[in-house]
């Protein structure tokens, strides 16, 4: 992988990306519970979607980030038809290592917090040592 340029990828970086609640990202949909509000698994899909939008205009050619380490707190439920946004700031960059802060609201009040860790590869080796094809 070579060296990143120091303003490529820095603290600060932020998006947001929003998904309204289909019966299909539901816990009982996806097999995280019994109960037809947002899974678990569907607020952490849309924590990562927003770090990977934060970082992807500004990573090299070749090059990706994979989810390494994820705290997220879960504090609110959210029923079908409702909107949430999950908004992810870059706050530490260490050579690879990319640790965001993530919030994710419906309605203005906080559903789930938390840290979501990427570590920037170079995108074909990492398909290579993984057994898959680039």
């Amino acid at each position: 992988m070579r060296e990143l340029p120091d303003q490529a990828l820095a603290p600060g970086l932020t998006a947001r990306v929003e998904l309204t609640v289909t019966d299909a990202d539901t816990a009982q949909a996806v097999g995280s519970g019994d109960l037809p509000v947002l899974g678990t698994p569907r607020v952490l899909a849309l924590a990562e979607a927003a770090t990977v939008t934060a970082t992807a205009r500004h990573l090299p050619d070749g090059a990706t980030t994979v989810g390494t380490r994820v705290e997220l707190e879960h504090r609110a439920a959210t029923p079908v038809g409702r909107t949430v946004t999950a908004q992810a700031r870059l706050t530490e960059v260490d050579r690879r290592r990319l640790v965001f802060e993530i919030d994710v609201t419906e309605g203005g009040q906080t559903v789930a917090a938390g840290r979501v860790e990427r570590v920037l590869v170079d995108r074909a080796r990492f398909m290579q040592r993984a057994g898959g094809t680039a």
